[in-house]
């Protein structure tokens, strides 16, 4: 999640929190369905887990689920769960909006049932003070005194958010997870499990493949995170990542009539912004008080790649050229809730990101500058590492190569250029998973395939209803090409849940 959402990421997540979705459900097995207070043509529940399934009787959550039945009951095959990542993201209103997301024939086929993670969105939300928050120091950190006031600002971060959560603040990792899923599956009544993940969502899928493999009877892993990366190699893919979605963005100007700066070099508008920006010379547009920082641009660049939205970035982009100088700002802050969600404790325990002082941290930042010489850094890379600096060790959840051993075929998929899930990555979990992973590649761009093509939606349907593998003839789709999708409208499928 990059930085710059968070704030509306927060109030967003604390609404649907305040929000009651159903009746309290069975507290032993079993989930006791009622129509959603949300929607009623949709069901919703609670199931009730161990804060610490090592020790389960420390005290218990409800996890918040939602199902929408499948739509034609003569082809119904079981229940589908979904999970769309983050962390952070509601798989409860994932299944909600899923007749929004999902094709006719899996609705028709799968009773599509969605959950909110521990430590997420109607589960026990982990939540911080609002006004600490607030004060996060930059993500770019530009000194020794930096370095130092981060980490003593995680300190500060993480007692409060443990002291306002409560025991579950220390068990909100995938592993526990991955156990909560199993117990999902338990709930439902289903034999073997079939899910679809989708960004972070995948390292649930990942890592329930390795547990139990057994139970397995369909994974669609959308849009990958490797959990067997160190600092180095995380941030190196990021970087590579990022500048590969900016070489897209500058291509398609370049060749396309219809984008705002075609015929400029956009690398040199580019730069000329950046040093601007650097120069505290940029403001947001319309928005003459609030300056636009180097750190402000390339984020939003970054986000815009996730459609992609290359024509509104272009336009923007122009829109701040001729905007007028900055002002400074009036020094009013807006006013907010007591207590938002902090959902970043997830990935912090289950990715150990160590970086000794600046001046590791300092070469780290040189080296991604010369991995991506357009966009400096990938900024939600940047961003992991600062909110996750000294989180104390051991993690619960440490990074290792899968091992997924028996296991029916897993379907690995990513585009090309997805600007937040390396395609490098979604190979290297196929690489890891080994002979029952078959990867799909979208010769494309954006986060999130599913929806993106008639190729891309009919191999992930197949796979999901008849679990038909695609071929190696079948397992790369062409990309379609903009302003066809993903530019002056919205983008079609999963994708335009995330970007929401």
């Amino acid at each position: 999640m990059r930085r710059s959402l968070l704030p509306a990421l927060a109030l967003t997540l604390l609404a649907v929190l305040l929000m009651p979705t159903a009746p309290a459900a069975a507290r032993t097995s079993g989930i006791d369905w009622q129509p959603c207070d949300q929607d009623a043509t949709a069901e919703c529940g609670t199931l009730t887990v161990p804060i610490d399934w090592a020790t389960p009787g420390s005290g218990t959550i409800d996890l918040a689920l939602a199902r929408r039945k499948a739509t034609d009951a003569t082809k119904r095959i079981g229940s589908l769960v979904v999970n769309p990542g983050g962390p952070g993201v509601s798989g409860v209103d994932f299944a909600l909006f899923s007749d929004r997301f999902l094709s006719a024939e899996l609705t028709k086929s799968f009773d599509i049932v969605g959950f909110d993670p521990r430590g997420v969105g109607r589960s026990h939300p982990v939540v911080c003070s609002s006004a600490l928050l607030r004060a996060m120091p930059d993500t770019l950190m530009r000194s020794q005194a930096d370095f130092e006031a981060r980490i003593a600002y995680n300190k500060r971060l993480r007692e409060d958010c443990e002291a306002r959560t409560g025991p579950l603040f220390d068990h909100v990792s995938t592993v526990s997870v991955v156990r909560d899923l199993e117990a999902i599956r338990a709930a439902l009544d289903e034999e073997r499990v079939t899910f679809y993940g989708v960004s972070y969502g995948t390292l649930i899928g990942q890592q329930y493949a390795e547990r139990y493999p057994g139970r397995v009877r369909a994974l669609v892993l959308d849009s990958n995170f490797d959990h067997s990366l160190g600092t180095g190699a995380y941030l190196d893919t990021a970087a590579i990542n990022a500048e590969s979605a900016f070489d897209e963005f500058a291509d398609w100007c370049a060749k396309n009539a219809t984008c705002p700066l075609h015929g400029k070099d956009v690398r040199a508008f580019w730069a000329k912004l950046l040093a601007r920006a650097d120069r505290g010379e940029l403001h947001q547009p319309g928005q003459p008080d609030i300056p636009l920082t180097s750190w402000d641009l390339i984020d939003q660049a970054f986000g815009a790649f996730y459609g992609p939205y290359w024509t509104e970035l272009a336009e923007s982009l122009l829109a701040t050229d001729t905007a007028a100088a900055a002002k400074t700002p009036s020094g009013e802050a807006s006013q907010a809730e007591e207590l938002s969600p902090f959902p970043r404790a997830v990935f912090c325990q289950d990715f150990s990101f160590p970086v000794r002082d600046y001046r590791e941290y300092a070469a780290r930042l040189d080296r991604q500058r010369a991995l991506a010489p357009d966009m400096r850094y990938n900024p939600a890379a940047l961003y992991a590492i600062a909110a996750c600096l000294d989180w104390p060790t051991p993690i619960p959840n440490p990074q290792h190569r899968l091992n997924v051993d028996g296991t029916p075929p897993i379907l690995v998929a990513n585009a090309l250029y997805d600007p937040a899930t390396s395609y490098l990555w979604a190979a290297g979990v196929a690489g890891q998973i080994g002979r029952e992973a078959a990867l799909l590649t979208y010769e494309g761009w954006g986060h999130g395939v599913y929806g993106r093509s008639d190729c891309v939606t009919g191999a992930m349907d197949r796979y999901l209803i008849s679990l038909t593998v695609p071929t190696a003839a079948g397992s790369r789709c062409p990309a379609i090409p903009p302003p066809a999708v993903g530019l002056n409208r919205s983008p079609s499928g999963v994708q335009q849940f995330l970007v929401e």
